[in-house]
């Protein structure tokens, strides 16, 4: 199969898939070393394709959508009834990032849009020396969430809101990310 076909054929299956596709699982399906795929997928995103990484494998970016980022301060006991309250309103934790004043901007991709996902995120943390990118900012950090309208990035603030976990921006932040 030539090339150019190859991604083709991965454009749609991408397309018309609703659960991630791991570069394992595609490189097997394709007769092709995981390598392969990497710079197959790493071409259709130069070509301008929205296909996203996780943690389980490639998406192409839902379309019609709508986003927004919440500035949040929590401490870790306290992550999965955040995650949790996003995605049981409906939204997609797209990211985390926090704006440090030293470093800057540091993000991680999340892309978690129920609790299953959350469940197999948080325990990648289980026995690890590594802990939540938002400790190295007492607990402050931003989530980029997506949903499928403004009134539902609405209701997900105002949930957060009460639950206690929305911080106000600080005068050195930078308003628009």
């Amino acid at each position: 199969m030539k090339s150019a076909d190859r991604r083709a054929l991965l454009l749609k299956q991408l397309s018309d898939c609703q659960m991630p596709l791991s570069g394992s699982e595609l490189a097997h399906q394709f007769q092709v070393s995981r390598q392969v795929i990497v710079n197959d997928i790493a071409l259709l995103r130069a070509q301008g394709q929205p296909i996203i990484s996780t943690n389980k494998g490639y998406l192409m970016m839902q379309k019609h959508t709508c986003s927004r980022i919440f500035k949040e301060r929590h401490d870790n006991a306290h992550t999965r009834a955040e995650y949790e309250l996003i995605v049981d309103h409906g939204g997609t934790i797209k990211n985390i990032f926090v704006y440090h004043r030293t470093y800057g901007i540091v993000k991680a991709d999340l892309n978690l849009s129920n609790r299953f996902e959350i469940d197999q995120y948080l325990k990648s943390y289980e026995g690890s020396v590594s802990s939540p990118l938002e400790n190295i900012t007492n607990g402050y950090h931003y989530h980029e969430v997506e949903a499928s309208s403004e009134e539902v990035l609405e209701t997900i603030g105002k949930a957060l809101d009460e639950a206690g976990f929305l911080a106000p921006l600080s005068a050195y932040e930078p308003v628009d990310f």
